[in-house]
C-alpha cells in the first residue's frame, strides 16, 4: 500500500494538499532567505570598519618598519607606530566579533521566519497523512479473501449515515446476515473508500 489513495477524487485532494505544503515551504524559505539577507546588511558597517582598520594597521606596521631603520633612534621611533597598530588590531577584533554576532542573529531570524509558518501547516497536515497511511495499510491487510468483506460491510453499517445505507438496501443488516454478496460488496466498497482503497476486482460479485 502506497501513501496515496487509489480513488481519483481522494488522490486529487491528497496531491493538492501535498503540493500546497511544498509550495508553502518554498515560499517561506525564500522569505526566510530575504530576512537573513536583510539582517546581514546591518553587519556591513562593522565589516567596513574591520577592513579599513586592517589597512591602517598594515600601514602603521610598515611605517614602524621604516622608522626602525633610522640609526640610533629607530626603536624609539617605531614604538608609536607599533602601539597604533596594536590598538587597531583590538578594533578589528571587536568589529569582527560584531559581524559574527550579527551573522548568527541573521541565521537565527532566517530559520525562525522559515520554520514557524511551515511548522503550523505541517502540524496540521502530517498527522492526517500519517493517519491515512496507517488506516489504508491496515485495511489493505484485510483484503485477502471474500470473507474479509464482512468486516468492512459491518463497519460500514456502524459508521455510514442512514441515507447511504438506505441507498444500498432497504434492510442492509438482514442482507448482511443472509450473506447477500452484492450488498456486502457495496457496503465494503463504501467503507474502503474512507481509506482511499478500491474493492479488488477478484472480490466483486460476478453479477456486479
Amino acid at each position: 500500500m502506497g501513501i496515496y489513495a487509489q480513488r481519483p477524487a481522494k488522490l486529487l485532494g491528497q496531491l493538492v494538499w501535498d503540493v500546497s505544503v511544498v509550495l508553502w515551504g518554498v515560499l517561506w524559505w525564500l522569505i526566510g532567505a530575504l530576512a537573513h539577507q536583510t539582517v546581514s546588511v546591518v553587519a556591513a558597517p562593522a565589516r567596513e570598519v574591520a577592513r579599513t582598520s586592517g589597512r591602517l594597521a598594515d600601514d602603521f606596521r610598515e611605517a614602524g618598519t621604516q622608522a626602525a631603520r633610522v640609526p640610533g633612534v629607530g626603536d624609539q621611533l617605531r614604538r608609536p607606530f607599533d602601539a597604533a597598530a596594536e590598538t587597531l588590531n583590538g578594533l578589528i577584533a571587536s568589529a569582527n566579533h560584531q559581524v559574527s554576532t550579527i551573522e548568527q542573529l541573521a541565521t537565527l531570524v532566517g530559520w525562525l521566519v522559515f520554520l514557524m509558518p511551515l511548522s503550523v501547516v505541517v502540524a496540521f497536515w502530517l498527522p492526517r497523512r500519517i493517519a491515512f497511511w496507517r488506516r489504508a495499510r491496515a485495511a489493505q491487510k484485510f483484503i485477502d479473501s471474500g470473507a474479509d468483506l464482512d468486516l468492512f460491510a459491518l463497519r460500514a453499517m456502524v459508521t455510514q449515515p442512514m441515507h447511504v445505507l438506505a441507498a444500498i438496501s432497504d434492510d442492509p443488516v438482514a442482507a448482511w446476515r443472509d450473506g447477500d454478496k452484492m450488498v456486502i460488496a457495496r457496503l465494503a466498497e463504501i467503507e474502503l473508500g474512507r481509506s482511499g482503497l478500491r474493492l479488488p476486482k477478484r472480490l466483486r460479485p460476478s453479477s456486479a
